[in-house]
This record gives structure tokens, C-alpha cells and sequence, in this order.
């Protein structure tokens, strides 16, 4: 740096003599590279007594200054430039390097107390309260990166109490402090904290603590409960007490620990009863692998994120990752991936074959020995038939021709239910040892021993459906086991009676390893399996548009493993998907609709088979092309729903989006089906009101509603209110759109779950602001409250920011500038992704209790190159509050040609138009608004006052 002002003056490292040099260079060097005029460095420099020759002096100073600091100083005819780029002065490279995020190289540029020699004259003090304030936030955003990228040690807790007893009233400090004090296993103190910092907010200042501060001490009582998915034991465990004080202590010295072993060794159980007696504050969860195709997914479903990193970075969470070995590759890199993603995280995983990535802990899971065997057996076998008479040396034999394999010998026992110990060791002999077919490999020897003995007990028809079975995935009802595999009940009755497969309610389920044992190449069943699934999606299809919605997406749900699998094997892949677009995009599922589109436009190529020319079509959108003819001709959901809006593809949207839906909506107009003929009107109602010709959207919306209701559809219902709730919003009609959203919480949350990010942010966060600008400010604040319970709970940290601007918002509107201001610096300091009009309309709310000259600038930059109309309306209006009347009236003429209205019905734009009109006389008014609304980029006019000196 060549000029230093975050402490004591320095000039290329070095100090300047004479006090009044270096108060010269200070004021310069708050605007370096910009002229200051001689009377403002004169009204600065000698604020309360100038001297007799003011000029005369200040040409005197900065000659003295010169000499000091060669070539720093330039003249202008109209006064001094500090000729350096801004990034050389230290204050300037801070204030960038924080808005970047990067905290530890700002702070590592400050050297005491900002503007020191300057520090007395009224000229620093605000500049210098805003680099302090700066640095303050900076620290605290500093040290809570360091609190969730590494296990907290004691010494960021030493700091934090050294910033509490500094700043005894800044809430940060003790929300970071109470974390601190919670991740380093000190909770009560982290709670006595809580209390005493409540009643000195209280007392000093007469609030109650902010939302920082309530989520820290949330966190501090979460921490009493740990939480856990693991399984209630349903039965005794035996025979491992060796093994559990071993992983026990590997487990408190390596991350990743994996259990080893043959299938059917008890690695699962094994791996479920450590972790159940384990204190783990931040959770224990068992992912469970045995039927998933996609190792992250099902790790977000058991943990309930779609953010694995960011839901568990800042934890100590233990994850059991049980059974890897058919997705080990997948497995061993997201475990590797989320390790060095989240410090404390440590993982449980079981598998036939290690993991083999760096840090991992191998625990081989050998067979009982024989004594323990024979107490196992002996346990299981009592269970099976209360009254077996079994002596100790009969149970050791068993087990040992078992080769103490856990699973083989409950598989025994449990056969001791329908024959006599004497018949059941006469069975064990060359049975156990006859080769089954994978023998081969000594991992699956003596587990394939046990499963040979099994199915030789089986009729060769029992046999023929065990192996048909394996071509369902998750299970399957009678019906399609019936269809598909021809078996009767009796049959399937049997085979659950010994124990291979099991009916869980109304599906039968078949253990995995039995699966791997009995699975045979089986192409004419596999086609079959196909077919019947194919044909139950598109039985169903037409339901998901009805008011029998819910139930037929339970039926497709249950059966989501089996649709896969069938469209994995199926010799029509276009033909299956195409029914399952709808299902997977009322769910919510758009990385699954991608992924399988991706997957079938692999296996059927660029040219669409005969007849298949619409779902291929719709695939290809997906990935981001252009509709086909096929498409865009097609009155079938998912084509509907790709061509108009790229609800699944997420692509940018075609030019003509606009006349293109206005045309679909005509030609459908008059189809026949009630649902397809709204669904037109619909889409062609959202994409007039997203993109630009916001005109006439209500008009196709409300009948499209209107039919929607009709056919009981819950998204469509959902889409319509949201939407003319928007456009009763643009209208300024803050009490209808209050009306309208209302109802859609309720339907998202039937069809995709009331903690989704979708049912937090597009409706309780929504109404939570529309009941604040309507005046029903406790409704907002009851909204607002059980968003931010939902953001806790998602772990999503832009959804927590955008609650945080929402609760800023409606603490202005109540008379609590402060507390809006902390929390949007808060929202705004959160190292998060947000959309660009999110962060504008945060900058615009900001400059309503602050200094407004920043946040504004700020939001017109991120509006430049936006293309949401109704959020470029609503900064310029925001922006339009702190200009003269003139500017303020072109920019509201502005802001409403791009709501697509005449006058607004928002009291607050009508309150400044009034001012305006009161400055400017009704013609002078009507001119100003004339001007802006033809001006073709009215935010770069409108950052034109805020960017002068």
C-alpha cells in the first residue's frame, strides 16, 4: 500500500512529519483519484477557525506535503487530487476485500485506529465510525468462517470474550460466542451467556434479541437432544463387545472408519449399535444403500437437505454409510468430497471392500467365534419357538457348520420353527457345502453356503418366483407380482414363511443379499416388468390432473424404484418417460428429470424413433435445446409445461417465449379437455407476467384458475394464485395479493412437504411481506416467524438471508430502524449465492434506514443487465424515495411502464408521486414521468447523481 490511513498515517511504509501534513493526507486519501476542492479541504482542515489567508495556507500546506510525500499530490483548477488508484489506499483495498468476502486479508491491513491523525475533526468521524463498523463486521464474519471450517479450539472463544467485554451490546459477538461455547462442548455456559446478554439488551436498550442471537441459543438447546434416524433395536446383540470398544476408540481418532467383511458377517448391525452408543451432539444418521442407484440422493433423503455441504459444514455430525459396495466408486467420493467439505463430520461406513481414500480406518468384521455363535443361536432360536429344547454342544455344531456367520445362524434358528433340532442338523451337512453360484470369490463363500442351504429347501416353482422377484427394486404389490411373474398367493406366502422375503404392509421385500444370491439373467421377465410399470405410469398419468392427485402420486411414489429400474430395462424408453415428466415435476424433482433424460436421449440417440417424437423432444429440452415442431404442437403435460416455461430445464428462454405461448393458448382454446385448455392459458399468463408483457396476464390468469379449480389439479391451483397474487403486487394491490396467497401454502404443501425450500420461501416468506406493506403487521410477523423456524430447520442459508431481509423490512414498518439495519448487514454479509434482484431489493430496503447513497448505487449496478421488470420497478421506486422531485418523477414513470400499468394502487408510490407533483405542478409531473417511461435504461440514468462526488 502506498498510502495507509487504518492507523497512524504511513506513505510507502514510511511515517510524515508535521501534524497538519498528515491531516491534509488523510482528507485526500478518503478520495483518492478524485479532485477535492480547495474549500472543502479549507472547511475540513480548519473547521472552527480559519486562518486570516485561507488559500494562501492551504497552498502553503500542500507544498509542505509535497516535499513529505513526493508525487502524491496533484493541482486541479478547482483544487486537489491524491493521484493514486483507489486499491493503493488501505482503507479502499478493505472496503473491497470485505464486499469480496475475502476477511482475513482486509483485517490483515489494519493497524489501529482508523484515520488516527485525523481522529478529532468532524470530517473523520464518520468515515472513521464506518470503517470501524466495517472492521467489526468483518471480524465477525472472520470468526464464524473459522468457527464452520474447522473443529472451534479455545482460543477463538478467549477472542470472542475479549470482543463481548470490547462491545458488550454488539449481539454478534455473543451469537458467535454462544456457538463457540456450544462446539466446544460448554453449553451451559453458552446459555447462561444467553440469559445475561437478554437482560442487559433489556435493560441498556430496551429490545429483545435479534434473530442472530435467538438462532445461536437455539442451537445451544438443540444441543441437548441428539438427533438420530437409527432404528429402535428390536432384538438383543450378542457377540460383539470386542468389536464395539474397538471402532468406539478408532472412531475417536480417524474421520472415516469402514467396516469390512463378507455379506452377512452383521456389518450393519454392528455399525448401528456403535453409533447408537455414541454421544454425537450433532446427530447420528444411517444412510442406507443397499436398494439406491444414487448415493448422494439418498444421503440428502435421510438427512433431509438437498445441500449435503452446507447442511453439514459447521457440524460434528457421524454418518453410517451402510452397505457401499455396489456404488463403492460413487460412495468413495462423495465421503472424500463432504470429509474435507465439513471438518467435524465423521463417517461409519460398511462395506464388502474398503473405500480406499485417504484417512480411512479399516475394521474387519470377522465371523463369531464359536462360543459367542453358539449364544447368538441360541438367543434367535427361543425366539423362533419358545419351547425348543437345545443343548449347548448341539448349537456350538450348528454354528460351526454355519462358519459363524451372524446372518446364517438367525437364518437357522429361525427354521427351528418348523423342524426339530435333530431334523435341522441332519440338513446341515453337504447341503452347507454344496457350491452355489458365488462360491467362487471367498467373500461370498460362506454367505452363499447358508443361502444354498435356503433354496434347496424351496420347490422348483418357489425357486422359479424367488428368482423372478429380483427383478423389482424396493419391493412390489401382489398385483404386479402376479403380472409380472405369474405367482400365486400361496406360493408367496411360503416364501415368506421362510424367511426370504417379507411383507412390509401391502409390498413384499426381499433382503438384498438374498437378491444377489437368486438374480439370474432374466430378459423376458425384465421386459415384462417394463411393461407393467410403463403401463401403470400412464394409467396414472391422467389422475395427477385431477382432484385424485395426491393419492396416485402416493401409488407412483411407493413404486419410484421399480419405475427406474423399468426404465433402465425397458425397449422403450421415450414411451416411459414421457408420463413420468408430470409426476417428477410436481414433486419437485428437477436434477431427476435431467438425469434421466440425459440417460434415454444416450440410449435412443438424436433421431427420435416413430411416434416418439414428443418425448423426445421434451428430452432434448431438458438438456437445453430449442422445442421441436413435435413439441411445441403437443397438447400432453410435459410438453406444455417445456415449451413454455423451462420449468424442468431451467435454460434461458427463447425470444419469441411470449408470442409463442399466446398462440398455444389460442390454438388449445377450445380442446376438448378442461385441464389442457386452462394449463394453456395458465402458462401463457406466467410467461406474459415473467417476461416482459406483463399486460394482459391477469386476463388469462383468472380463467385459467377459474378451470384449474374445476378439475382439482393442486399445482395448477397453486400456480394461479401465486401468480395473480404477483400481479395484484405489481398493481400495488397489497390486500388482494395478501387474499390471493393465502391458499397456495397449503396446496405446495401437499404436494411437495410443508419444510420444503419451495413452501418457506414462495409462500410463508411472501405473505409475511404482503401482510407487512398491507398493514396487518402482527399476521406478518406470526408469517415471518414460522418462515425463519423453516429456514433454521432447511439449513439453507440463502433462504435465511431472504427471511432476514423480510423481517428487516417489516422491523422499519414498525419503528425499528436499527434492528432493519443489523439484520440486512447481516443477510448481506452471508457468504451465500443470491439472485440479483434478491441482493437489489436488500440494498433498496438498507438505504430506507441508513445512509442511502451506497445501497442504491449498489442496487441500480445489479439491475443494469436484469431482466425482471417488476424488480427493476420496485428498486427504481425505492431509488426514486431519495432523489429531487424531478429525478424521483421520471423514475416513477419509469418503474410503472415496466409494471405494464397506469396508476399504481401502492399508497407508498402514491405518497411520493404526490410530493412530486406538489414540487413540479401537474404538468410538469406528467412531463418528468412521460421522460422515463420512453428512457431505455433508466437505472444507468438514475445512478448518474449517485456516482458524482
Amino acid at each position: 500500500m502506498r498510502v495507509g490511513i487504518l492507523g497512524p498515517l504511513q506513505v510507502a511504509g514510511s511515517e510524515v512529519a508535521g501534524a497538519r501534513v498528515r491531516v491534509l493526507l488523510v482528507r485526500l486519501a478518503l478520495d483518492p483519484g478524485r479532485v477535492v476542492t480547495a474549500d472543502r479541504l479549507i472547511d475540513d482542515l480548519w473547521p472552527d477557525e480559519p486562518p486570516a489567508h485561507p488559500m494562501a495556507a492551504l497552498q502553503s500546506l500542500v507544498s509542505r506535503a509535497r516535499r513529505e510525500a513526493p508525487g502524491l499530490i496533484t493541482s486541479h483548477p478547482a483544487g486537489y487530487v491524491l493521484d493514486v488508484p483507489p486499491d493503493e489506499v488501505d482503507a479502499w483495498a478493505f472496503e473491497r476485500l470485505v464486499r469480496a468476502g475475502d476477511v482475513h486479508r482486509a483485517l490483515a491491513l489494519w493497524r489501529g485506529t482508523a484515520l488516527a491523525d485525523a481522529y478529532e475533526l468532524p470530517f473523520a468521524e464518520a468515515p472513521a465510525a464506518r470503517l470501524e463498523e466495517l472492521r467489526l463486521t468483518a471480524l465477525a464474519t472472520r470468526i464464524a468462517t473459522d468457527l464452520a471450517a474447522t473443529t472451534p479450539k479455545a482460543e477463538l472463544v478467549a477472542e470472542l470474550e475479549e470482543l463481548v467485554a470490547a462491545h458488550p451490546l454488539r449481539e454478534p459477538f455473543h451469537a458467535l460466542l454462544i456457538r463457540a461455547l456450544t462446539a466446544n462442548g460448554r453449553r451451559a455456559e453458552a446459555l447462561g451467556l444467553f440469559e445475561r446478554t437478554r437482560a442487559a439488551l433489556a435493560g441498556e436498550l430496551g429490545v429483545d434479541p435479534g434473530p442472530e442471537l435467538r438462532e445461536a441459543h437455539l442451537e445451544a438447546l438443540k444441543d441437548q437432544e441428539p438427533r438420530s434416524n437409527l432404528p429402535a433395536r428390536l432384538t438383543s446383540f450378542v457377540g460383539r463387545s470386542e468389536d464395539v470398544s474397538r471402532l468406539t476408540a478408532l472412531l475417536d481418532r480417524a474421520r472415516l472408519v469402514t467396516l469390512v467383511g463378507p455379506g452377512g458377517a452383521g456389518k450393519t448391525r454392528l455399525a448401528v449399535e456403535v453409533a447408537a452408543g455414541l454421544a454425537v451432539p450433532d446427530g447420528v444418521w444411517l444412510v442406507e444403500l443397499a436398494a439406491a442407484t444414487d448415493v448422494r440422493a439418498a444421503m440428502e433423503s435421510a438427512l433431509r437437505t438437498t445441500d449435503l455441504a452446507r447442511a453439514l459444514r459447521g457440524s460434528a455430525p457421524l454418518i453410517v454409510l451402510d452397505n457401499c459396495e455396489h456404488v463403492i466408486e460413487e460412495a468413495a467420493r462423495i465421503a472424500q468430497w463432504l470429509l474435507s467439505e465439513a471438518g467435524g463430520l465423521r463417517i461409519l461406513a460398511t462395506s464388502r471392500e474398503p473405500l480406499d481414500i485417504p484417512g480411512e480406518a479399516l475394521h474387519q468384521v470377522l465371523p463369531l467365534p464359536a462360543e459367542k455363535a453358539a449364544e447368538l443361536f441360541m438367543d434367535r432360536a427361543v425366539a423362533a419357538r419358545a419351547d425348543v429344547r437345545l443343548r449347548r454342544e448341539e448349537a456350538v455344531r450348528i454354528c460351526r457348520e454355519l462358519d459363524g456367520i451372524p446372518l446364517a445362524i438367525e437364518l437357522a434358528a429361525a427354521r427351528l420353527r418348523t423342524m426339530p433340532v435333530s431334523v435341522l442338523v441332519e440338513q446341515l451337512g453337504d447341503r452347507l457345502a454344496f457350491p452355489g453360484g458365488r462360491t467362487s470369490e471367498p467373500r461370498h463363500r460362506t454367505l452363499g453356503a447358508v443361502i444354498d442351504w435356503s433354496w434347496n429347501l424351496l420347490s422348483e416353482r418357489e425357486r422359479e418366483l424367488l428368482r423372478g422377484l429380483t427383478v423389482f427394486s424396493g419391493g412390489a404389490t401382489y398385483e404386479a407380482i402376479s403380472r409380472v411373474c405369474g405367482g400365486d398367493l400361496d406360493l408367496l406366502s411360503s416364501l415368506v414363511d421362510k424367511s426370504l422375503i417379507q411383507l412390509s404392509g401391502d409390498r413384499y421385500t426381499m433382503l438384498e443379499i438374498i437378491r444377489q444370491y437368486a438374480a439370474a439373467d432374466l430378459p423376458e421377465l425384465r421386459l415384462a416388468h417394463a411393461r407393467h410399470y410403463t403401463g401403470l405410469a400412464e394409467s396414472a398419468e391422467p389422475h395427477l390432473r385431477t382432484g385424485d392427485q395426491l393419492r396416485w402420486l402416493a401409488v407412483l411414489d411407493a413404486e419410484r424404484g421399480n419405475l427406474d429400474a423399468a426404465l433402465r430395462h425397458t425397449d422403450d424408453p421415450l414411451r416411459l418417460i414421457l408420463p413420468l415428466f408430470w409426476p417428477w415435476t410436481l414433486r419437485n424433482r428437477h436434477r431427476e428429470i435431467r438425469q434421466q433424460a440425459e440417460a434415454v436421449l444416450r440410449r435412443v440417440g438424436d433421431v427420435p424413433p416413430p411416434g416418439r417424437e414428443v418425448a423426445h423432444g421434451i428430452c432434448r429440452v431438458v438438456m437445453g435445446a430449442e422445442p421441436t415442431r413435435a413439441v411445441l404442437e403437443s397438447d400432453h403435460p410435459a410438453a406444455l409445461n417445456s415449451w413454455a416455461m423451462g420449468l424442468i430445464s431451467g435454460g434461458a428462454p427463447p425470444a419469441d417465449l411470449v408470442s409463442r405461448t399466446d398462440r398455444a393458448a389460442e390454438r388449445l382454446r377450445d380442446h376438448p379437455d378442461l385441464w389442457t385448455r386452462s394449463a394453456a392459458l395458465l402458462i401463457a399468463g406466467i410467461v406474459r407476467f415473467e417476461y416482459g408483457a406483463v399486460a394482459g396476464a391477469e386476463d388469462l390468469l383468472r380463467p385459467a384458475l377459474e378451470g384449474l379449480r374445476r378439475t382439482g389439479d393442486r399445482w395448477g391451483q397453486w400456480a394461479g394464485l401465486f401468480w395473480l397474487s404477483l400481479a395484484a403486487e405489481n398493481r400495488g394491490d397489497h390486500a388482494a395479493a395478501v387474499a390471493l396467497a393465502e391458499e397456495p401454502e397449503r396446496l405446495a404443501a401437499e404436494l411437495t412437504g410443508p419444510d420444503t425450500s419451495m413452501g418457506v420461501m414462495t409462500f410463508l416468506l411472501r405473505l409475511g411481506q404482503l401482510k407487512g406493506r398491507a398493514g396487518d403487521h402482527a399476521g406478518a410477523a406470526a408469517a415471518l416467524e414460522r418462515a425463519w423456524a423453516a429456514a433454521v430447520r432447511s439449513e439453507d442459508r440463502a433462504i435465511v438471508a431472504r427471511v432476514m431481509h423480510a423481517r428487516a423490512e417489516l422491523a422499519r414498518r414498525t419503528g425499528r430502524p436499527e434492528e432493519a439495519a443489523r439484520l440486512l448487514e447481516s443477510a448481506l454479509a452471508l457468504d451465500v449465492e443470491l439472485p440479483a434482484q434478491a441482493r437489489a431489493l436488500m440494498y433498496v430496503e438498507l438505504a430506507r434506514v441508513g445512509a442511502p447513497r451506497e445501497p442504491l448505487r449498489r442496487a441500480l449496478e445489479l439491475m443494469v443487465t436484469c431482466s425482471d421488470s417488476t424488480a427493476r420497478a420496485t428498486v427504481l421506486e425505492g431509488v426514486a424515495e431519495h432523489l429531487e422531485p424531478e429525478a424521483a418523477a421520471e423514475l416513477l414513470g419509469a418503474a410503472r411502464a415496466l409494471r405494464g400499468i397506469g396508476e399504481s394502487a401502492d399508497p407508498h408510490v402514491n405518497q411520493l408521486a404526490a410530493r412530486c407533483r406538489a414540487a413540479l405542478g401537474e404538468d410538469g409531473y406528467r412531463a418528468a414521468s412521460q421522460r422515463g417511461a420512453t428512457m431505455p435504461n433508466p437505472e444507468r440514468y438514475a445512478l448518474s447523481p449517485l456516482s458524482s462526488p
